[in-house]
C-alpha cells in the first residue's frame, strides 16, 4: 500500500513539474477573450508534419490553467503526430504516450469566423471521437493554436509545439 501512494505522489510531482514550453505556458495565463482574439487573428499556417506536444487550454487565465494542463498532458493527453503527405494525425494518449484516434487533416472554413484553418476532423475515422473537430493556426514558429469542438460546440482551446 505504501508503495502505491509513493507512486501517486511522484505522478502528482510530474504534473506540476513537466510542463509545457514558455511560450505555450503564456497561453494559459492569458484571459479567454484574449485567446480567442489571437486565434482569429493568425494565420493558418502550413499543414504541420512530424510530432507536436500539446497543451490543453481549459480555464485560461486562471490560477489552475496551469495544473489542469499538467494533469491532462500526464494522464490524457501528450500531442499529436501527423503525416502532412497523407493528409493525417494520430494522437498521442495516457501516461505512456499510446498512439490512437486518427483524425483527417485538411485546409478548410473555421467555424468561429469563416476563415481559413487547418482541421482535424475525426467523423470519419474514430467511432470514439466522431463528435469531435479541432482546428489549428499557427500563432508563432512551430507552434499552433486552436479549439476543440463536440458536434460543432466549441469546449476549449489547445495548443501544439512541433
Amino acid at each position: 500500500m505504501r508503495r502505491a501512494w509513493i507512486a501517486v505522489v511522484i505522478l502528482f510531482a510530474a504534473c506540476r513539474t513537466a510542463g509545457p514550453s514558455a511560450d505555450v505556458q503564456t497561453l494559459l495565463t492569458m484571459p479567454q477573450p484574449e485567446i480567442d482574439k489571437l486565434f482569429m487573428s493568425s494565420p493558418p499556417g502550413p499543414i504541420p508534419n512530424g510530432r507536436a506536444e500539446g497543451t490543453a487550454i481549459v480555464e485560461p487565465g486562471t490560477p489552475q490553467s496551469p495544473e489542469i494542463a499538467a494533469f491532462i498532458n500526464t494522464f490524457g493527453w501528450q500531442g499529436k503526430i501527423f503525416d502532412a503527405a497523407n493528409g493525417t494525425l494520430i494522437n498521442r494518449l495516457g501516461v505512456a504516450g499510446t498512439e490512437g484516434i486518427l483524425a483527417k487533416v485538411y485546409l478548410g472554413k473555421s467555424l468561429i469566423d469563416g476563415k481559413d484553418c487547418i482541421v482535424l476532423d475525426y467523423s470519419k475515422t474514430s467511432v470514439v471521437a466522431h463528435h469531435i473537430r479541432d482546428e489549428i493556426r499557427q500563432i508563432g514558429p512551430n507552434t499552433y493554436l486552436g479549439p476543440v469542438y463536440w458536434d460543432n460546440k466549441k469546449l476549449f482551446y489547445f495548443a501544439l509545439k512541433f
